[in-house]
């Protein structure tokens, strides 16, 4: 039968242990020591090891596992020059409002350019039936791989981390202001077919650019002069109405300051009954201008969902 020993070191006394049957002094035994490594290695002897494989390597052996290789897809952005039309729609509904307005915006494309889709769809068929050398069909697959098809679209949406607000990048034969314009006059000829559930504003951009001084110079240059400057262009009456959303930079009256420079005489501001109206659109780091009608306000400022149901008139004070 085994009797359980428990040792006990006395200072200057010596070694002392005990067992069940009893305790016992061994006086004559010298005190001592023991080290943290001796009792280390008691406790520790009691403990299984882990049996060494064949070979001494004690290396754990990891499963290989297959990954699939990462493709080098890049996501559209606004760039400057594009043009496009920015969307508000309800809170949290940004992701069913794309879909709509994907629906929404290509078949209002086919009334509207539907001979300049359907020849530029013939164009592109009898191009791809033409033989090509090895080298170009493989340039040609990895353009594919890296979303060539979805920027041939008319309407490409663009993901943008600003609540109730949407972008779509377009493309010619697509024109933005003309566009929208024409869906806005449809709906109010006839409210009686709706088509979107939860679009409400929709702003045209005829280009866009970086949210900084130096581009806003860049992008109303090329946005103005077609309509204000050249020759045989008679005097305007014109408003500037800014739009910013989540930057901090530029200012609004900056902003009216620096395009009514660049807008120039002869032209007139006039606030109420203006023929043409600037629209300076900011979003975070980029911006965007158009220049739309003098029906603007009749067109409830291009909401949809005004059209389709428009508020009551304030009562008279």
């Amino acid at each position: 039968m085994l009797a359980k020993i428990h040792f006990r070191i006395q200072p200057h006394l010596g070694l002392s242990f005990g067992t069940s049957h009893g305790h016992v002094t061994l006086a004559s035994i010298a005190p001592c020591t023991v080290s943290t490594s001796v009792i280390n290695n008691m406790a520790d002897s009691g403990k299984r090891k882990p049996e060494i494989p064949h070979g001494g390597s004690m290396a754990k052996k990891v499963k290989k596992q297959w990954q699939m290789p990462k493709k080098n897809f890049s996501a559209p952005s606004i760039n400057p020059g594009d043009a496009g039309i920015w969307a508000t729609c309800d809170m949290h509904k940004e992701g069913l409002c794309t879909i709509e307005l994907k629906d929404f915006f290509n078949h209002h494309a086919d009334l509207i350019y539907g001979d300049a889709i359907t020849s530029e769809t013939t164009v592109q068929k009898q191009n791809s039936n033409v033989s090509e050398d090895i080298e170009a069909e493989i340039n040609k697959e990895v353009q594919g791989m890296q979303g060539s098809k979805q920027e041939e679209a008319l309407f490409v949406p663009i993901k943008i981390d600003v609540q109730c607000v949407l972008f779509f990048k377009t493309r010619k034969p697509v024109e933005p202001v003309s566009f929208v314009q024409r869906i806005c006059e449809s709906a109010s000829e006839d409210k009686t077919t709706k088509r979107t559930r939860f679009v409400k504003r929709l702003t045209p951009m005829t280009r866009m650019g970086k949210a900084t001084e130096k581009n806003l110079e860049e992008v109303a240059n090329a946005v103005l002069e077609p309509v204000f400057h050249g020759e045989g262009k008679t005097a305007l009456k014109y408003a500037i109405r800014p739009t910013i959303r989540n930057h901090h930079t530029m200012k609004r009256d900056d902003i009216i300051k620096q395009v009514a420079e660049l807008v120039g005489k002869p032209h007139i501001v006039d606030l109420k009954h203006y023929d043409r109206l600037i629209l300076v659109d900011v979003y975070r780091n980029v911006l965007g201008m158009s220049v739309v009608g003098g029906d603007f306000e009749e067109l409830k400022r291009y909401n949809l969902a005004e059209i389709y149901e428009p508020m009551p008139p304030k009562p008279e004070t």
